[in-house]
């Protein structure tokens, strides 16, 4: 399996653990069934726009709290 290097920023890494905390399972498979949700992505190019497509829209991890 290629080796993908993802950069975050704080905000955003501290989302990511908490996310796969909650679920408990590691960051990788967060991400992994983050692009899964977004269909076949062959390219690097297929990712950008699924990127670019999910901005402000979220991406569906975060739940209310009551």
């Amino acid at each position: 399996m290629p080796t993908v290097t993802v950069k975050l920023d704080r905000t955003r890494a501290a989302k990511l653990t908490l996310w796969a905390r909650r679920r408990r399972v590691t960051k990788s498979e967060i991400i992994r069934d983050l692009i899964d949700r977004g269909g076949p992505i062959e390219t690097g190019d297929d990712l950008l726009r699924w990127s670019r497509a999910a901005a402000g829209a979220g991406l569906g991890l975060k739940q209310r709290r009551r």
